[in-house]
């Protein structure tokens, strides 16, 4: 039995099915629009660094043929084939999306789908409404990411744009169209080859529904239209077919853009730990000698000079719109988020702010070891930006392990994480002298530095300042250890390292050092 996804909902592919030869099929349908659905293979920094992994109807498989796709059948608007065995190491996600071709937005398509079929069984399906959108031209639908394993991510994020727009948010660029070829002479008129065959028993598509017997009355669409054109009634030829497009190119009249876009602008705002914009006023790194600085490639203008700051929308629940400023979805995964009071700098949507308390006891629990936090409940249908002071901000995805960290470097939290006051044999770390708090459970931490900081292994002789760290894994033996011998008392003056935390545990626990002393 196929198993119903909500938005935000992951699993790994193994607990799906054993098999990695898959079926992908996607269904999307509204009244007088027409779709273009594809798949985004990316590399490790969810870029498209190499185009030949843009499987869309003008390069419909990857080289080694690990991505194809099949056209209409079975009841799906589009279909793929996945062999995830067979995908190169340098891709690590593969995004299926949908983009409406023309005029039209996301919020008038009607129920639809992405489901995931092996051998023949459909083994999870994630359905969308035209509901859960309002004017965007772009639809993130689903993504295999590889994080250890394959796994499923059922993402659901409208994306502003059409297919332009989306091509540029994965760093690729469109080409400009080629002009067409001149008609050549009338020749015998062409018919295009039947209807292809269903696959073969070992990759398990779904067996398409069938169809009554045409009449002879009836016309016959023996191949989908965008797989090859229809001889034109007089029974002239068409051109030669080109070889394909470059990626980017749809082979069809370009689109124009939408507010705030600059045709031809990449898409800045990199994700945190990838390069970010330049600052206003300043030259991007790779603009031609001569371009005065201060005004972007594409154009004077206030549309262009405010391009590389919009929004960042990559699918995810969290997203990092630069290291100071972190979004949330709230559409996605249905779950609340506690976050600290008064750290919400703009919101969009219908969001709910309502004070989230510790009750009595753990009011008292808080005040007696310093571990109190300050929360707001979010809740509702929208994004929510939030920030403190230009920390950096960093995202930490727990899936059933835990983490410490102090109270004060906390900045919000998904309400599915459990957490509670863990005392440290000894004294002394940031806002917490003996205790510290423990998250664990499934879901993500917003954790705050005071610049970049650095993750090392945890080893026998690791020691931190306890000004300075931030966060350590749950699993650590944490020691204090005392610089200060009682002989040096007498003397004026030391080296000012007094007390330190020596971490211990096995292979694969880590801690979390900040370059600033609370």
């Amino acid at each position: 039995m196929a198993r119903e996804f909500q938005r935000g909902h992951k699993a790994k592919i193994s607990d799906l099915t054993p098999g990695t030869d898959l079926y992908v099929g996607v269904q999307i349908s509204g009244p007088g629009l027409t779709f273009d659905i594809s798949c985004f293979g990316l590399d490790a920094n969810e870029q498209l660094s190499d185009d030949r992994y843009f499987i869309f109807f003008n390069q419909p498989k990857s080289p080694e043929e690990s991505i194809q796709l099949l056209g209409a059948q079975a009841g799906d608007t589009e279909s793929f084939r996945v062999t995830l065995d067979r995908i190169p190491a340098n891709i690590h996600k593969l995004s299926f999306t949908a983009t409406i071709d023309g005029a039209g937005q996301m919020s008038q398509v009607g129920p639809g789908y992405i489901r995931i079929v092996a051998g023949g069984e459909e083994v999870v399906r994630y359905a969308f409404t035209g509901s859960e959108f309002t004017t965007e031209r772009a639809v993130m639908l689903g993504d295999f990411y590889l994080k250890d394993v394959w796994r499923f991510a059922a993402v659901g994020q409208g994306f502003d744009g059409g297919l332009d727009a989306l091509l540029k948010n994965f760093g690729g660029e469109v080409a400009e169209e080629a002009p067409a070829a001149p008609q050549q002479a009338a020749a015998p008129s062409f018919a295009p080859p039947p209807q292809a065959t269903a696959p073969a028993p070992s990759f398990g598509a779904p067996a398409a529904p069938q169809a009554p017997a045409p009449t002879p009355q009836q016309q016959v669409h023996a191949a989908p239209t965008i797989a090859a054109p229809m001889a034109p009634m007089g029974g002239t030829v068409p051109p030669p077919a080109p070889a394909p497009a470059p990626y980017g190119q749809p082979g069809r009249p370009p689109q124009q853009p939408q507010f705030g876009q600059v045709p031809g602008q990449p898409v800045p705002a990199a994700p945190y730990g990838q390069q970010a914009p330049a600052p206003y006023g300043q030259q991007p790194p790779g603009m031609p000698q001569g371009v005065p600085q201060g005004v972007p490639q594409a154009g004077a203008g206030l549309q262009a000079a405010l391009q590389p700051y919009k929004e960042t929308a990559t699918g995810q629940r969290w997203t990092p719109q630069n290291q100071q400023l972190m979004r949330v979805d709230l559409t996605m995964g249905g779950t609340p988020v506690l976050a600290r009071q008064g750290s919400m700098v703009m919101y969009q949507g219908k969001v709910d702010f309502s004070y989230k308390g510790a009750g009595f006891a753990g009011r008292i629990v808080g005040n007696a070891t310093g571990q109190e936090m300050q929360l707001m409940r979010c809740t509702g249908r929208g994004q929510v930006f939030l920030a403190e002071d230009g920390s950096h901000l960093h995202a930490i995805e727990l899936q059933g392990d835990g983490i410490c960290v102090s109270a004060e470097s906390v900045l919000a939290f998904d309400e599915s994480l459990q957490h509670e006051v863990r005392r440290i044999e000894g004294h002394g770390i940031p806002g917490g002298a003996l205790f510290t708090m423990q998250f664990q459970g499934t879901g993500t931490i917003i954790v705050k530095t005071h610049g970049v900081p650095v993750v090392l292994p945890v080893t026998p002789t690791t020691f931190a300042d306890c000004n300075a760290i931030v966060a350590w894994s749950s699993a650590s033996q944490v020691i204090i250890s005392s610089q200060v011998r009682l002989r040096r008392n007498a003397y004026p003056g030391h080296s000012g390292e007094t007390v330190n935390l020596q971490f211990r545990g096995a292979p694969g626990n880590f801690i979390v050092v900040q370059p600033y002393e609370v």
